[in-house]
Formats: structure tokens, sequence, C-alpha cells
């Protein structure tokens, strides 16, 4: 029994570790749009290059004042967030102010990319010169995105 329970701890540890197929079965009915894994892979990568310039906005409440505001940007969705109301009102709010929104199948996966070890499930990412290819192919591809 003492060989069972560090296994166990081992496994909680890889859990963060799953594919992006297995990701999706946790998705709640909402996330939609759903980003492919490719553009899951470049919101990613854009939301780590927008930490770095300071340039990104965490976390529910924060992100819903400065959409609020006017401020400009993608906002990028975790999937599997529950309960769904916490965060359902934000794609509406994009959609009034014909800004791009994108879920992600992974909550932790947006907290690491964003420079956190805690998991979050709204990112806006706002453009800036440094990153501003990457920025446009993400704008490119979420604008594409069927709603």
């Amino acid at each position: 029994m003492a060989r069972e329970k560090p296994e166990s701890a081992g496994e909680a540890e890889a859990a963060p570790e799953l594919s992006y197929r297995e990701q999706i079965e946790f998705l709640n009915p909402i996330a939609q749009p759903l980003a492919s894994r490719k553009l899951t892979r470049k919101l990613l990568k854009c939301i780590r290059k927008a930490t770095k310039h300071k340039q990104i906005r965490r976390g529910v409440k924060e992100v819903q004042k400065f959409i609020n505001k006017g401020e400009k940007g993608i906002t990028v969705l975790a999937g599997d967030t529950l309960p769904i109301e916490v965060y359902c009102h934000i794609p509406i709010l994009c959609e009034e102010r014909s800004l791009p929104y994108a879920y992600v199948p992974s909550k932790a996966d947006l907290g690491m990319a964003a420079g956190s070890k805690r998991p979050a499930c709204v990112i806006m990412v706002k453009p800036h010169e440094e990153y501003q290819e990457a920025y446009d192919e993400c704008l490119e591809e979420g604008s594409a995105l069927p709603l």
C-alpha cells in the first residue's frame, strides 16, 4: 500500500501533461469557437511573448474591466473552467465590441503561458510592436474561426 500512494502522487503530477485530444474531453459546452491545435500553440506562444513585455490582462475581473474601457486585443478563454457562470459573459462583451476571442482546451496551459503557477481562465493579449507578427497571425486565424 505504501508503494501505491507515491505512484498515484506521480500520476497527479503527470495530469497536466495531457495531449490536445485528451484535453478536449474536459471542455465546457460553451467552449466555441475552439482553437485548433496549431492555433492553440500560436496563441500560447503569443501570450508568452506578451508576458515579457507586460502586455496581457489576466483574470475575469481585469479582462472585463479593460473590455468595458474599450481596450483592443485578443481574448483567450480556457475551455475547461467550471462553473461556466464565472466567465460566460466575456464572449458576449467581446462580440458587442467586435473583439476576437477563442477558447483553448486547458486553463493550466493558459496560466503557464502567462508565467504563473496558477491556472488562468481568461487572458487578453494586447498588440505590441515586439511581437506584432505573431499577434497578427493569431488575430487573422482567430477571426476566421466560426462562432
